[in-house]
């Protein structure tokens, strides 16, 4: 009997997938320009200059889908061997204790991520494409020959043409497996399919490798069978109710334990897919030259986190593996650093020239065991997205406090998005009636207040909120004129409306 894990056992591809032909199919041979791009459309590869004796680094780039960022074990989940593939990657590499998303919900985000620029800057305010003239990291990889590829939440990427990808597996291509984005085996099937055409066209490589797992609906609930049917997704571990501790941002109630412990079960297959795409790295004997990050997208989806600007809404889990580059179980536990940096940092790593007005910058002399100045604080964000009403909420959070501002705020409009569907809204709403601690809670969530502050050193689930105690006056005013700054400098739209409303200078 074979002794690789499941997803690494070779078998006959399923009749429902399908993989996109890769557009530069006769490109043989990559050398990298170091000084200068090429400005040439997306299908345009630059020119080969074999007097360029550098090795190409690979990029392999893994996400986990609305995971809260101490949901895995290396960073402090009690429940047991939650993550062993995750544990282990942040072994051989590098975790960042201070690592945020700059805005909690996923299109806008990921689009964030490969423009370096705030959604306000690139066009994409919410499920928006953003903008022509606004350069992609994949349209700087193409221009030097890299071979782009995704598997799934492409169409989290708009529009196509700016995003330059030579082979992806689409969730519209597929009817179940890496459609519904759960399940290892396609993983690994489709990931070492990859990584062997780049080394046979012998060219470097940036994979954008999407686990769908946590993402509601969670494994074995009532939600998934509802959306799927009887075609649902296989996971190998069910995670009971007795096993999980629900967070101190909700109260802990009988359906929301249980829905915990289905986010857990769905947790745990997250990490056997990132397992499976590591293996299949490994198999493709190209782990020594690739540079290995893996994030959530923001944090669970259930109040408190997902789409809201909380220290759970933005706070993400962030490792990166460079071998021979980066110390082995190494942690960054100062530096704070955003989804915004992302761009640059992989263009630095890869030598490439940085592109001009992004707001991020990169962070690559971090992972060289450096230190940077002006990284002790991070800017996040959610804009209007939902059924036409204006969510718009910025924050600032440093090591201590985060301050808050919801424009949207007024006592009459509730906030609405994936985070109150499920067990978990339904029966706070439930409780409401019967439980005052719960009822208080409950309408906090829905109704917010126009101004939060927390002191998440003490208070890391934002329950005190101390706006309006005057020991904090200080760094109220402090944080909110900060917030301003970034505001103004980074040119958003609500930098006037909140000097007038919210200012007191």
């Amino acid at each position: 009997m074979s002794t690789l894990p499941a997803y690494a056992i070779q078998r006959k591809k399923p009749v429902y997938y399908k993989i996109m032909t890769d557009k530069l199919t006769n490109k043989k041979t990559l050398v990298i320009l170091l000084n200068v791009v090429l400005f040439t459309k997306c299908g345009d590869t630059a020119t080969e200059d074999k007097t360029n004796d550098y090795d190409p680094l690979n990029v392999l780039f893994i996400t986990a889908d609305d995971m809260n960022y101490n949901s895995i074990g290396c960073y402090g989940s009690d429940v047991e061997n939650i993550s062993p593939n995750l544990d282990r990657l942040a072994g051989q590499g590098m975790m960042f204790t201070n690592a945020y998303v700059n805005i909690a919900v996923c299109q806008p985000v990921r689009q964030s991520m490969m423009t370096g620029r705030y959604p306000h800057n690139n066009g994409a305010l919410g499920f928006d494409p953003i903008d022509m003239d606004v350069p992609t990291l994949q349209e700087q990889l193409n221009r030097v020959g890299y071979l782009n590829g995704i598997m799934g939440k492409e169409r989290h990427y708009q529009p196509t043409e700016k995003y330059c990808w030579d082979y992806y597996v689409t969730e519209r291509d597929l009817a179940s497996g890496l459609g519904i984005g759960r399940c290892p085996d396609l993983y690994y099937e489709f990931a070492l399919e990859f990584f062997n055409r780049a080394a046979s066209q012998n060219r470097p490589f940036f994979l954008s490798a999407n686990a769908h797992d946590p993402h509601r609906p969670f494994a074995g609930s009532e939600q998934e069978m509802r959306a799927w049917g009887e075609d649902l997704p296989v996971f190998r571990r069910e995670i009971l109710p007795e096993e999980v501790t629900v967070p101190g941002f909700l109260p802990d109630l009988p359906e929301i334990r249980l829905e915990i412990a289905e986010y857990y079960t769905s947790v745990y297959r997250m990490d056997e897919v990132v397992g499976a795409v590591l293996q299949a790295l490994d198999d493709s004997g190209l782990s020594d030259n690739t540079i290995v990050m893996f994030i959530s997208d923001h944090g669970m989806p259930l109040p408190f986190a997902k789409s809201n600007v909380y220290l759970n809404s933005n706070k993400t889990p962030w490792i990166v593996r460079w071998p021979g580059k980066i110390e082995e179980g190494s942690v960054d536990t100062t530096h704070f650093i955003s989804t915004i940096d992302f761009m640059p940092t992989i263009l630095h790593a890869l030598r490439l020239p940085l592109v001009p007005d992004m707001d991020g910058r990169s962070f690559l002399p971090l992972l060289e065991g450096k230190s940077q100045n002006n990284r002790d604080m991070v800017f996040t964000q959610f804009h209007e997205i939902f059924a036409r009403i204006d969510y718009s909420m910025r924050s600032i959070q440093e090591e201590r406090y985060g301050y808050i501002v919801n424009f949207w705020s007024d006592g009459e409009h509730e906030i609405r998005g994936d985070a109150a569907s499920g067990r978990t809204f339904r029966a706070m709403r439930e409780a409401a009636p019967y439980d005052e601690q719960v009822a208080e809670r409950l309408d906090m969530y829905v109704y917010r207040v126009p101004e939060e502050l927390y002191n998440y050193r003490s208070d890391p689930d934002g329950l005190v909120n101390l706006i309006d105690d005057p020991a904090h006056t200080e760094e109220k005013e402090r944080l909110k004129n900060l917030l301003y700054q970034q505001m103004s400098r980074t040119g958003d739209p609500l930098a006037d409306e909140f000097e007038e409303r919210f200012l007191v200078n």
